[in-house]
């Protein structure tokens, strides 16, 4: 299994971080993706990485914080190339559910990402709430150009999918496909081809079933997963093989 998206550098997981890594061991975890959202957060990320071959991370600034925070393509470079295990970059995208930041802020933060994840050849890892529309159409301008998207915690509807299949794309399912109101997100899960699959806990948000009201934490992916497999009617050795494969090939492969 991997842990395509947490958030290692967050409290309570930074705070017992070795016990985390521990128990994400013991279940069988290989790898986590600890996700960056603003600067600050980057020396977390980068002393996390350190502390265990097994975890990763990228560089990136969140859309709730680009009122704040504006990076430029040159700066989001630098930072990626700062550091091997610094694999991709995000998390970046729009998010127009809580508007923290302005549209504008957003959208100009959000090409500068996808410019950077180009040039520099790794994936972008995207945020997309109550915003199908525009970022469907932003990601769509740089299609045929090697653009390599990770759509972090897609609860977006079918059409949405369908249309980001066009692309070179890539879905994770994080908790919230196991809660009992999701149906229509597990309808849109079984649609989308399992060699674009991937699984994430975004811990400590969004405990899965039956961890809910407790803080997420990289171990509970496994719930995540056997829902998934459930949902996909496939068993979940195979499913684990596949997104793990998935993750490996869309972060590993040159």
């Amino acid at each position: 299994m991997i842990d395509s998206h947490c958030h290692l550098d967050h409290s309570p997981l930074i705070d017992n971080l070795k016990d985390i890594i521990n128990r994400s061991k013991n279940i069988g975890i290989e790898k986590l993706l600890t996700i960056c959202t603003t600067i600050d957060s980057f020396e977390n990320i980068l002393d996390i990485i350190s502390s265990d071959p097994m975890i990763y991370g990228t560089f990136g600034i969140h859309p709730h914080e680009t009122n704040k925070q504006l990076v430029t393509k040159d700066e989001i470079i630098l930072n990626v190339n700062s550091n091997k295990k610094i694999i991709g970059v995000g998390e970046s995208g729009l998010d127009f559910y809580y508007n923290n930041s302005n549209k504008e802020n957003q959208i100009l933060s959000f090409e500068n990402h996808i410019s950077a994840a180009i040039e520099l050849k790794v994936p972008i890892v995207v945020h997309s709430r109550n915003a199908e529309n525009e970022t469907y159409e932003i990601l769509n301008q740089y299609n045929n150009k090697n653009l390599k998207i990770l759509m972090h915690c897609f609860t977006g509807s079918k059409e949405f999918a369908k249309k980001l299949m066009k692309m070179n794309v890539f879905f994770s399912a994080s908790g919230i496909i196991t809660f009992k109101n999701s149906s229509v997100l597990q309808e849109t899960f079984k649609f989308i081809p399992e060699d674009k699959l991937l699984i994430e806990t975004d811990s400590p948000f969004l405990a899965p079933e039956p961890m809910r009201g407790k803080k997420n934490e990289p171990s509970f992916i496994h719930h995540t997963l056997r829902k998934l497999a459930e949902i996909k009617k496939i068993e979940v050795n195979k499913l684990d093989n596949v997104t793990t494969k998935n993750f490996n090939n869309l972060f590993f492969s040159k």
